[in-house]
């Protein structure tokens, strides 16, 4: 039997065990809430008191035009405001009166920034009249740094505030606009080279970051600095002058000819590069509400259209290199409209009696029944592939947004598409590809990538060239040396032959004129997209131009381009300073033969 005595002393050990344990079990409950229930809460807000970070922007890198013109790169502007509440404060202080006073100072900030000085007075003192404790007044924003630093040396920066920020400015205006693009607000790119290249351009902010304890003071050694990196420069391949000359042109030529738009193409032979890019209506990336969105983009890279005649020398090749076709080889065209056995009708686009054509009189008179019955000597497959293989359904250099036209394949050709495809119709191209396919030409039969990005130079120095372009003999030599003959007698004897003419230098070409979709499976009556396209000199070819015009209205035909295409090459021969033709026009081709 336990006595009172005994019983005492233990029931205090429990009961200090019992409290012991609670108070324990309190710490345990307190603990696990902390570091595990509300672990993440807990660290954020202890970061709020410790940890300190400052973005340090990157500057976006520059592009620039062949030979090193900058088309784009990014400024530093600064938007200026002032403080109402501090000029009254100061202006009120008798006892220590500032060392400009407002009325001298507001003069001196007005002829800086080319405002009315008694109007900017006046405004602040209405201000100040609404709510005597303002502190923002908007001045100007975008000031230039030498108008920073004019304002900063007036010293009164206890109230005048000008804080920085960068804008991309591009120097020559609409030049290259619809290339180039533009950025929006958040200076995130959205069109052309500024979105295509963006891993080039695009800077690398950096960071400076430090802690502090809890009343504000620096922790030792918890300084860190990470400096940005600036975005890369690019080079393009465009010539910046050549390309001002054909914006120009091809502006005057389009509105002379009351076409909707008009574009020019220049892409140098042995290479693929893209020299000259130009479109109209344009753009410029500095005032976008100055032109219609539908002008923001580049239509030469997203604009399809069916290329019509351009595309008879393809066929040729087709047929000379599968059917044993010369360009002596005859065909009978019985008329301008003819009906084939299996129910489709061609039509020629002038009235003529029975002809018996050859393969390079079909191309002169660009006769679509002739074609249509040379074009059918060989399979639809050996068509198609000859199509793919001049670039048709294949994108030229990725532009942001960029089409790669429409092939279908021959499964669905139907009676009618089976001829019309040997005249270039029932399938789309853009100026690009249709300037691609006539560089192989005058590559000797080997087709190179088109390029318009030279290279990219990061801030250290290093240059950074894209892949090589692709290199691939689509056609023999010396079946581009027969179309190369042909393309000429069709500068010489065809219908623009004179208008066409560059004094000094031997030229091909050949036209085009595409009916327009009207969006209801149909085409739209009387207006056409036109084009032109060549290359010169044909005894050495350099440069291949291709013009295009979007309903013109003066002259609805493909002669409508014949005055921007023979501007365009002439302009090109003198900017290259081409060396004029030094053969005859029936002396061998010493590129080929």
């Amino acid at each position: 039997m336990t006595t009172r005595a005994t019983r005492t002393p233990r029931r205090r050990t429990v009961v200090a065990l019992a409290v012991i344990l609670a108070v324990l079990g309190a710490f345990v409950v307190r603990l696990v809430d902390i570091q595990v229930v509300k672990a993440d809460e807990h660290v954020a807000q202890s970061m709020e008191y410790i940890a300190h970070g400052t973005a340090i922007p990157g500057q976006r890198g520059s592009i620039v035009d062949a030979d090193g013109s900058v088309l784009a790169e990014s400024v530093l502007v600064y938007d200026a405001q002032l403080s109402p509440q501090v000029i009254r404060l100061l202006e009120e202080d008798d006892k220590n009166p500032p060392a400009l006073p407002w009325a001298e100072a507001s003069t001196r900030i007005a002829e800086i920034m080319g405002l009315d000085a008694d109007k900017l007075r006046a405004d602040v003192a209405a201000v100040l009249a609404d709510n005597p404790d303002s502190q923002y007044f908007p001045l100007v924003k975008g000031l230039s740094t030498e108008k920073y630093i004019q304002l900063r040396d007036l010293k009164i920066s206890s109230y005048l505030q000008m804080k920085p920020r960068e804008v991309r400015v591009y120097p020559n205006g609409a030049v290259a606009g619809n290339l180039l693009g533009f950025l929006d607000g958040t200076s995130t790119a959205q069109a052309g080279v500024e979105k295509m290249d963006e891993k080039c351009l695009a800077p690398t902010d950096g960071e400076e970051s430090y802690r502090t304890g809890k009343n504000g003071v620096v922790i030792p050694g918890s300084e860190s600095r990470t400096d940005a990196v600036d975005g890369g420069s690019v080079q393009l391949t465009i010539n910046s002058d050549l390309q001002w000359y054909m914006q120009q042109m091809i502006a005057e030529e389009a509105q002379t000819q009351g076409a909707k738009g008009g574009t020019v193409t220049v892409v140098e032979v042995g290479t693929g590069k893209i020299r000259a890019a130009a479109e109209w209506p344009t753009m410029d990336p500095n005032d976008l509400n100055a032109s219609s969105p539908d002008t923001w983009g580049s239509k030469l890279f997203t604009y399809p259209f069916e290329p019509g005649s351009t595309f008879k020398p393809v066929t040729a090749a087709a047929i000379m290199e599968n059917a044993g076709v010369t360009m002596t080889t005859p065909t009978v065209s019985a008329s301008s409209h003819e009906k084939f056995e299996n129910g489709a009708v061609i039509n020629d686009a002038f009235v003529h009696p029975t002809f018996q054509y050859t393969l390079a009189g079909a191309l002169i008179d660009s006769s679509n029944v002739a074609l249509s019955k040379f074009g059918t000597m060989v399979s639809p497959d050996v068509r198609h592939d000859y199509l793919e293989r001049f670039g048709v359904g294949t994108k030229t250099i990725g532009f942001p947004d960029e089409t790669s036209g429409l092939l279908h394949p021959t499964s669905e050709w139907d009676n009618q598409s089976l001829y019309t495809t040997t005249f270039g119709q029932y399938f789309t191209v853009t100026a690009p590809q249709l300037a691609g396919a006539y560089q192989a030409i005058a590559n000797g039969g080997e087709k190179i990538g088109l390029s318009l990005i030279e290279s990219c130079t990061t801030p250290d120095g290093t240059v950074v060239t894209p892949d090589a372009p692709e290199h691939e003999q689509i056609i023999k030599t010396q079946t581009a040396a027969d179309l190369t003959r042909m393309l000429e007698n069709v500068a010489v004897q065809g219908g623009n032959a004179e208008r066409i003419q560059v004094p000094g230098y031997r030229v091909t070409s050949k036209t085009g004129t595409a009916q327009i979709p009207d969006g209801n499976g149909g085409y739209k009556s009387g207006v056409y997209y036109t084009s032109m396209v060549g290359f010169a000199p044909v005894d050495d070819p350099q440069y291949v131009v291709v013009v295009t015009l979007d309903e013109p209205t003066r002259v609805t035909s493909s002669a409508a381009t014949a005055s921007a295409f023979q501007k365009a090459m002439t302009q090109t021969m003198k900017t290259y300073r081409v060396m004029p033709s030094s053969t005859p026009m029936d002396a061998p081709l010493p590129k080929f033969e």
